[in-house]
């Protein structure tokens, strides 16, 4: 085995053992902007949903095929609520041009960061999937994630009266 893949599993087992943050995980509530991997691009859409978990939509389009996958996402702070990983599942259905419909079920595992001061949250993923009804039985992709905060979370001193 390559020497990249141990320094990069033991890096996942480093985030997976780093202890979670008992506040909200998230500095957002909705968010939306564009996912880009290896020869796939789409939009994505992450809502939250209660106060560490968010269920995200991705539309996906490749050459040959298009796809659309909902995940139900929960999130754990790292370093405080603007770093963040997180980890889920779902499902998938879609289109391939040359094989006709498909669909599978979908893990993810990523990190996310909440820039300082802009509307912008920066995410990187790896997004395993089994497929039903397709050539390929798994796929294993990775992408980049930038999205625009279109609603944020408040975190004021009055929020804490409110309860």
């Amino acid at each position: 085995m390559d020497l990249r893949f141990f320094k990069l599993l033991g890096l996942l087992g480093l985030l997976l053992l780093l202890p979670a943050s008992p506040a909200n995980a998230q500095k957002y509530i909705t968010a939306a902007g564009v996912r880009l991997g290896g020869g796939n691009y789409g939009i994505t859409v992450q809502q939250a949903v209660a106060s560490r978990v968010t269920i995200e939509g991705i539309a996906g389009l490749s050459q040959r095929e298009y796809s659309g996958t909902i995940l139900g996402e929960y999130h754990f702070g790292i370093l405080g609520p603007s770093l963040n990983y997180y980890f889920g599942a779902g499902g998938h259905l879609g289109h391939n041009k040359d094989t006709g419909d498909f669909g599978g079920f979908d893990g993810i595992v990523g990190a996310e960061y909440k820039v300082a001061f802009l509307p912008l949250l920066l995410s990187f993923d790896f997004k395993p999937s089994l497929e039903i009804k397709s050539d390929d039985y798994a796929r294993f992709p990775t992408a980049f994630s930038i999205r625009y905060v279109l609603i944020k979370r408040k975190n004021g001193l009055f929020k804490r009266f409110r309860h």
